[in-house]
This record gives structure tokens, sequence and C-alpha cells, in this order.
């Protein structure tokens, strides 16, 4: 009986077991919705700890297998939105209703160097690229931080494909030492160092390392701007630091995404230059008023133009031009592995005719959990670049050519020189039969491993490496100007540089009960680099055949030259961060550097910071405020370095020189630099003081900073005395060296604010902010007042002023029939250009009449607005630079009226006698440019920087056809700008050359406007 039972029991048993698993194999339903109650399509719903996953239909329902044992977890994502988890503890009729909450943006985490942090525990100042800033088509990273980072100041210093981008993040700190800030890609710090792509042959724009990085591969960029955020970087945090995280796998889950656009570019505008009546009209003019006559230069193969239109040089080399990029990539994911898989295709026509940029890039990125304790991360990229680089002075041949010459002879072939008084090549000759390529390969990855000794303490080291192989070749064939006299010149160089970093950390994340939680991080970090170039070159070819391909046939043989260098930095690490009942936060960090660039006693810099918070918002008495969703107040202090200087400038170098003994040529060596045994860190002492202010439940948030940064024991070049006897062999000038001399100081205010002002249905945010800098010199040293690094160059640096201020004559009007010859050109006469006495000594001269104007902007700003409504989005995107000036260099030549070179139509305008109202100068053969105030420019500019209007398809449609998302767009950059700016673009500098010369604009490649067609696909 009692067998039978117990048998009964188990067949019942049995039974319920079995209908409690075929009930559990059916499927949950539910719907996803926002706080207003409106459906949120594209949801991902995933059964936690499981690869089951779902995506919610253009109404937010979905539908997913349930699990195989009850009770068992949901959770549901969706961008912008609160992840929120649901037990399931039985199957109901009943659909699940989930609510999800908008997503404080004080619970995003945020890198802040060597780990994270919830942004509502940092104490410093770091900013974030806003998601509809980082989905711009662009060709560099840096160009997301314009106009979408309070502080960060970026100008293109080159339109040139692949061309140079310059970032000051809260001003300039250095003078002739780096001011760029230092970038860590996925863990590894690299300084963005031109010459790692520069080996010395090319002739023209520089191209950016950081090419060479997909931004379609971007999760994030975090930027880090007190010193309080940047001191864990001591030596190289001094200029700000940019976090770049690319994306990995999500767990549980898989997906196939393509990323491309296609689109045209155009230069934003040109410049209004003379027909060829017009120049001829001018030629003669200033022939007469000096004195002279002129007449047809006798030419053959061709005839000029003096009566016409004649040769529209611009018009010749600008080009509507293409660009493309095609990114793919696979993310997938287990409860243990995160993998990420991308590949890269980027091509960039120039603007100007064979100009262009090429991308290829790959990227695997891998987070393997080998077991509870032990983790393995990898992030690997490579790429291959190449480009065909302007020559450095094709702009200004294309503005100053007489448009009288024509392009090409009359058997079709190139005209190549002017046969007018300046030197002046065909320029469209130039560019399409110089031969001017940069090509380099990238490898960019590290490995690290991390073990969990206890809870929450964890040990990690990590080993990286970065490989950068440049090669440039270049060849100007005996039908150019610049290679008939040699008969082809070919030049081949390359330069190559590895970096090897290794960190060992160790850290602590804990919370210690329910009102402590400490996070902690010490370590060890070692780096070192050793760069290795040569130069290859010959001259005198029987055919142009061979380009540079065939060294050993040319005739003239030139010396080959090479070169080695190496640098390390030793580091020790410590930084704390300590909370106290969500209401008080505490942040000290500590780091050592030293650096082989330093002198001995000086390579070990120490830099230290400390920072305080406190939520006022959760305070007991702060509770009655129910709008007020946060109040932070933050006070950081702290001190950064700056080592970014050639190695060896503490060191007496060595350079070659021939010498002549009875008659015989021998080799020896000299001293060629003066060694400074004492050079030591440039440091930055900075305090910031901060509140982030959230309102209605976080719906408006507003963040500002002000800061004071004093940057003291500048790394400042002087010129050694030529009676010292040493000289820069390679460049023919006289020596300099480093010194740790002079102050610099930079003071201002920021602001973020992000309000989402809508909600529902149809969603619009706007996100704004604003900036404002002002530098100045304090000390260039004893007994120094001023730097004039170039005397027929407009630029200063004088303490008490701005870094780059410019240094001119004041004009006064045109001389007139009576007036008083005030000027210092050789035309005195009636209609020259006049100048104020500011020192009424009746003369006008250097060292009494210049004055000095500062052509730092007053502020920087940026608004973004992003609409969305049912599958629609529109993103419109507005940066301005307000109250900076720029130095028109371009204007200053076009409008010399010598008749010499080709000029802008604003000298039809000139002064004659029958013309007296105006104040052009009237026509003269002086070809000398008085620098004066006429020539600087309001650079004032607002710029809709980028309009994108996009649609989604709906998800019901999408799983028809087995696709997770698309979405077709079309976007407009540097679509509209406003200025009076007369120059191609405001947004411009000389590119290479030192922060005193900044802000002249001398035949820079033009920037461009463009509009793309994109698509975003996964499935």
């Amino acid at each position: 009986m009692i067998k039978k039972n117990l048998y009964l029991i188990w067949i019942l048993g049995a039974l319920i077991f079995t209908s409690f698993q075929v009930k559990a194999q059916d499927v949950i339903k539910g719907v996803v919705k926002d706080e207003s109650g409106q459906g949120l399509p594209g949801a991902t719903v995933v059964e936690k700890g499981t690869t089951k996953f779902a995506s919610t239909d253009v109404d937010g329902k979905f539908t997913i297998p349930a699990g195989k044992v009850f009770p068992f977890t949901i959770q549901i994502n969706i961008t912008g939105f609160q992840q929120q988890e649901i037990e399931i503890y039985e199957l109901t009729d009943e659909p699940v209703d989930v609510i999800l909450k908008t997503a404080n943006v004080l619970d995003e985490v945020v890198v802040i160097g060597y780990g994270e942090q919830k942004r509502k525990d940092i104490t410093g100042s770091v900013a974030s690229v806003p998601l509809e800033i980082k989905s711009q088509p662009v060709a560099s990273v840096e160009r997301l931080l314009q106009g979408s980072v309070a502080g960060a100041v970026v100008t293109q210093t080159s339109g040139q494909p692949g061309g140079g981008v310059s970032v000051q993040i809260r001003g300039n700190n250095s003078i002739t030492a780096g001011s760029d800030p230092l970038y860590v890609i996925d863990g590894f710090p690299i300084n963005n160092d031109y010459s790692l792509t520069d080996a010395g042959v090319t002739d023209g724009s520089k191209i950016n390392p950081l090419s060479s990085i997909a931004t379609a591969d971007i999760e994030n960029i975090d930027v880090l701007k007190d010193a309080s955020a940047t001191a864990i970087y001591g030596s190289r945090g001094a200029n700000g630091v940019v976090i770049i995280t690319t994306k990995t796998g999500s767990k549980n889950k898989s997906s196939i995404n393509y990323d491309g656009f296609y689109g045209t570019q155009e230069v934003i505008r040109t410049l209004p230059l003379l027909n060829a009546g017009q120049w001829w009209a001018l030629r003669k003019d200033a022939a007469a008023n000096s004195g002279k006559t002129v007449s047809i230069p006798s030419v053959t193969g061709y005839s000029l133009d003096t009566t016409g239109v004649g040769t529209d040089w611009q018009d010749a080399a600008f080009r509507k031009a293409t660009q493309q990029s095609h990114n793919l990539s696979i993310l997938s994911g287990s409860d243990k592995t995160r993998l990420a898989i991308s590949g890269n295709y980027f091509k960039q026509n120039g603007i100007l005719q064979k100009t262009d940029f090429r991308r290829f890039s790959a990227r695997v990125n891998l987070d393997h959990h080998y077991n509870d304790r032990f983790r393995i991360n990898a992030s690997l990229s490579a790429s291959n670049t190449k480009a065909n680089v302007a020559p450095a002075n094709i702009i200004g041949n294309l503005l100053q050519t007489p448009p009288a010459l024509p392009i090409y002879q009359n058997d079709g072939t190139f005209v190549v020189n002017s046969p007018f008084e300046s030197a002046l090549q065909n320029p469209i000759n130039s560019l399409y039969n110089q031969l001017n390529e940069t090509i380099t390969n990238r490898f960019l990855g590290n490995v690290s491993g991390e073990y969990t000794i206890a809870e929450g303490l964890k040990a990690k080291v990590l080993v990286g490496a970065d490989v950068v192989g440049n090669k440039q070749n270049r060849y100007l064939p005996s039908t150019t100007a610049e290679g008939l006299a040699l008969s082809g010149d070919a030049i081949v160089g390359t330069v190559s540089t590895t970096s090897w970093l290794n960190e060992n950390t160790l850290s602590y994340d804990k919370e210690l009960n329910e009102k402590n939680r400490i996070n902690a991080v010490v370590g060890f970090t070692a780096q070192t680099s050793q760069s290795k170039s040569a130069i290859a070159e010959a001259a005198g070819f029987a055919t142009d055949a061979f380009q540079y391909n065939n060294l050993a046939t040319g005739i003239t043989s030139i010396a080959p030259r090479s070169a080695s260098s190496e640098w390390s930095l030793a580091s020790y690490l410590g930084r704390i961060n300590y909370v106290f009942d969500d209401r008080y936060l505490f942040t000290f960090t500590l780091r050592a550097d030293g650096s082989s660039r330093f002198g001995d006693g000086n390579k070990w810099g120490y830099f230290p910071s400390a920072a305080i918070g406190w939520n006022v918002n959760n305070e007991k008495f702060f509770q009655q405020f129910k709008n007020i969703s946060l109040l932070k107040l933050r006070l950081s202090a702290g001190t950064t370095g700056n080592q970014s200087i050639p190695p060896y400038q503490s060191l007496s170098q060595l350079a070659y020189y021939r010498y002549n003994f009875s008659n015989t040529t021998v080799s020896g060596y000299a001293p060629n630099s003066v060694p400074n045994p004492n050079l030591g860190w440039e440091k930055t002492f900075q305090v910031d003081a901060g509140i982030d202010l959230g309102l209605f439940k976080n719906r408006l948030s507003i963040i500002a900073d002000y800061y004071y940064k004093k940057t003291t024991d500048l790394l400042l070049t002087r010129t050694v005395a030529g009676t010292s006897g040493l000289s820069d062999f390679y460049n023919g000038q006289a020596s300099t060296v480093y010194q740790n001399i002079g102050e610099v100081s930079n003071q201002g205010i920021e602001l973020y604010v992000n309000s989402q002002n809508t909600t529902g249905p149809f969603k619009w945010n706007t996100i704004f902010i604003f900036a404002k800098n002002t530098n100045k010199i304090l000390s260039l040293g004893d007994g120094v007042d001023q730097i004039i690094p170039n005397i027929s160059a407009p630029s200063i640096a004088k303490v008490g002023y701005p870094l780059g201020s410019f240094i001119v004559y004041k004009t006064d009007g045109i001389i007139q029939q009576g007036d008083a010859a005030l000027t210092p050109q050789q035309n005195k006469s009636p209609g020259g250009q006049k100048y104020k006495d500011i020192n009424n000594d009746g003369a006008i001269t250097q060292t009494g009449d210049r004055v000095i104007i500062s052509n730092q902007p007053g502020f920087t700003t940026g608004l973004t607005n992003t609409f969305n409504y049912k599958g629609f989005d529109l993103t419109v995107f507005f940066q301005a630079s307000i109250g900076g000036k720029l130095y028109n260099q371009n204007r200053a030549l076009l409008e010399l009226g010598t008749g010499y070179i080709n000029a802008s139509d604003v000298v039809l305008n000139r002064w004659t006698p029958s013309n007296t109202d105006t104040d052009v100068k009237a026509a003269f053969q002086d070809p000398a440019i008085t620098i004066s105030d006429r020539f600087i420019e309001d650079a004032t500019y607002y710029r809709l920087k980028n309009i994108s209007f996009g649609y989604s398809l709906p998800k019901a449609l999408l799983s028809r056809i087995k696709v997770e998302s698309l979405r077709v767009y079309v976007s407009a950059q540097n679509a509209i700008t406003w200025s009076k700016y007369t120059g191609y673009d405001p947004e411009v500098s000389l590119n290479g050359q030192s922060l005193i010369n900044k802000g002249v604009d001398q035949g820079v490649y033009p920037n461009n406007k463009s509009v793309q067609v994109g698509l975003s696909l996964s499935f």
C-alpha cells in the first residue's frame, strides 16, 4: 500500500513538473513605455543570463521566449533611459507593463584615467562629447570636440584631406613647447606628434596622426580639463586629456552593423581677383606712378591675354570633390566574452585638384572573463593611410599668378614659368605633375590581464605598443618649374617610431557600508619610444618615367641623411576617491614622473591635486526644494606638467662639418648647441570652482566652471648669441637653447546647459555651451619684455598681452595733396598709405610707432538642437567664435598694387587723382608689405556646423526583413558661414608654426563645405 502510494505521488509529481516545464517554454509578452505612456520602439529586452533577446516594435511591444525555470529576470535597455530589470514568476495572460525613466546623467559612468567613476561622484571638470555630435561624418576625432566641449578651441590648420587640426583646452599654457592635449585611446596615452607622420620629404601640410582612427568605431569621448581630473597623467596633463573609448560587444547579444556615407565637397568661397584686362591696367598704372613704362613680354609657344578675362586660376584649381566612408562591424557577446571586430574604408578627394586622403583600418576589441577572478582585455587596431599633398606654396601661387598667363601652351603642354617679374610657377602644372605623397602604417594595441584579489580589490597589468611607419615620396619632374633646373629631383624618406607601454595598477572599489564608498588606484607605469629616419635624394634624370623609384639613375647625387632619437618616461601614480553619505566627495591624486628629456637632478617631477565636492541636494534641509534634483559644488586645485620638447635638449650636441687642411677637405664635428643640465619640468598650477545643477528631475542640467591656471618655468627657446660661434648647421640659423624661463596665465569661465524641452512622441533636446578664456604672458625671463620671431611677420609675444598678438603700424587714411608723408613706404607721394605717428616725432619708425593688437576671441559657443518624431530625427548644430582677430597675409599681398602679381578686386577702387575719396592706396611698384592694422580683420563667425536629417524605419517593417535597425540620413557640414572676414575661411591658422605665429592666414589650404547621404544598418 505504501509503495503504491509512493508510486502515485511520483507520477503526480512528474506530471506537475512536466506541466511546469511546458508552460515555461511559452512566451512573455509586454510593452515598454516612457513616463508619459508613449511606447518606446527599439528597446532591447534580454533574458538575463541567456542569449535570448527581443526588440520592441513601433508601438513598444515585445515578445520573448520564457525561461526554462521560474523565476527568471528580463532586462530592458534603450539609449536615453535607465535600465530596468523585472523578475517573472509565472505566465499570465496580461502583458508585462514596463515604464522606463529618463536616464539620469549622474548615473553615467565616465572614464577618468586608470579607471571609471559615476558622474555623480566626480569632483573634477570632465566633459563628454554628446551622442548627437559623435555621429557627425568627420575625418578625424578632434573635429568632434569643436563646439561640443566648453573650453576646447579646435582650429583646422589646413583643409588638406587628412591635414592638421590644432586643439587647445582652456587656453595656451606654453609658448614653444607642445600645447595640444594628451590623447588616451583605449588606455594607451599618446601625444598627437606630427613628426610621426612626417619623414621630412613632402612639401605642404602635415598629415594628422589621429586621422588613422575611424570615428565610426568611437563609443565615448571624455575630456578631462582641470587639475583634479588630469593630474593622474602628471607630466602630460597640463594641456588637458582626451580619453577615447572604442566600441565593444554586448553581453548576450550579437549584431552586424554597417555605417556609411557618400558626399561631395567644395571650397567655402573663392576670393574675388582681377581678370586679365583689369590686371594689365593696374600694371600700367603702377609703372606710370613709378615713372616707368611696361610692355608685353615676348613669349614663344603661347600668347598672353592683356585685354580679356584671362585665366581664373582658382576656378582651374578648385573642384567639387567626393568623399565616402564605409564601416562594417560585428559585435557579439556571451556571459563571459564580449567581442568587437570592425573594418573601415575612408576616401576624401581634396577640393584642390590631385589632392586626396585614403584610409584602411581594422580594429579588434576583446573582453573575456576567464573565471570569476581573472579577466583578459585586448584592444588592437591597424591602419594604412595615404595622402597626396598639395605643395606648400600652391594657394599663394593661385592668388598671385597674373591672369594674363595661360595654363597651357599651344601644343597642349603646360606653361612652366611666368614671364613677369615675380618668380611664380604655373600652379596648375605644379598640382598635376608634382608627386607629393605620404603613406603611414600604424599599429596601436594593448593587452591587459586583471585579477580580483578580494572583493573590490583588483590588480591589472597592461602591455601595449604603438608602431608607426611613415614613408614619403616626392618627385619634381623636369616639366615643372621646381624640377626644371635640376632635370628632375627625386626624394624618398622614411621615419619609424616604436613606443612601448607597461602599466601595473592596483585598484580598490567598494561600498564599505551604507554611507561610505571608496575608489582608489595606485600604480607604476613605464613608456619608451624610439624613432629612426632616413632620407635619400638624387637629381638629373634622363627621363621622368621612373619618378622616385630609381634614384641610382640620377646623375647628381645628394648626400643621404639619417637620424635616431629616443625618450623614456617612468611614473608612479596614486588616486583616492572617497564618498560619504552621497553628500561629501573627496579626491586626492599624486603622480611622480621621471623623464629622460631633462637634465640630471631635474628628471623627476611631482604633480599633486586635491578636490572636494558637496551634493547639497542630498542634505535634509534641502529636501523642500522639490524642483532642484541636483546641486553639487566642486572645488579643485593641483599641478600638472609638460615635457613636450625634442629629446636631448639638456645635452650639448655635435654637428657635422667639412674642414679644409692644406687644400684637402676633411670631415669633423663641432658643438652646435649649448647644454642646459638644469633643464626641468614646465609646470601648470590650476584652480577650478564648479557647480552642477539639475532642475525638474534633471530635465534641465547646468554645469558652470571658473578656472585659473598659471604656468611657470616655461620650456622656452632662447637664441644663442652669434659670438658663441655656435650655429644650427642644418638650418643655417643661429642656435637656440631651451630654458625654464617665463610665466603664462589663463583664466576663464565655462557653461554647459542640457535641456530636454519636450518628451513624449515629439522629443526636443537642446545643448548649449559657452566658454571665455583670457590668456596673458606674465614673464619672458629676466630682462626680456618681448619676443618677435620674425621681423617681417606680424606676430609678437609680449609681457602683459595674450600669446600670438600682432605688432603693426596703424593706418591713417591715404596721403592726399599737401599731407605730410607719414609712411615708411617708398611711395611718399599723394595716393600712398598714411600711418599714425604714435610717438608724435614726425616720422614713422618700427621702434616708436607700432602698436600691439590681441587676436584671442572674446568667447566661443555652440548650440545643438535635436528633434525626434515617429522615426524622424533632425539635428541642427551651430558653432561660433566671437571677437577674435586674424592677420590676412593673403590680403596684404593682393592689395600691394604693384602689377607684379595679381590683385584683389578691391584695388579697382584705388586712389587716383580723379578718385581721392577711397581708403585703397594708389598703384605703385613698391613690392614691400608694410605690416599694418589694415590687414587685421575681425575673425568673428557664426557657422551652421552640421545639419542632419534622418529617418529610422519602424520595427514592424524591419522585423519582416530580419533587420534590427535601419536609418537613412542626409547631412551637411559647414553648411553656412556668417562672417565679415574677407579670406577663404575665418577658421584658419598657420600650420606647423609655434603658438607665437598663430592667427596668420597665409596660403593655407582652404576649408570646405560638404553634403553627405548616409546609411546605418544593424541586423
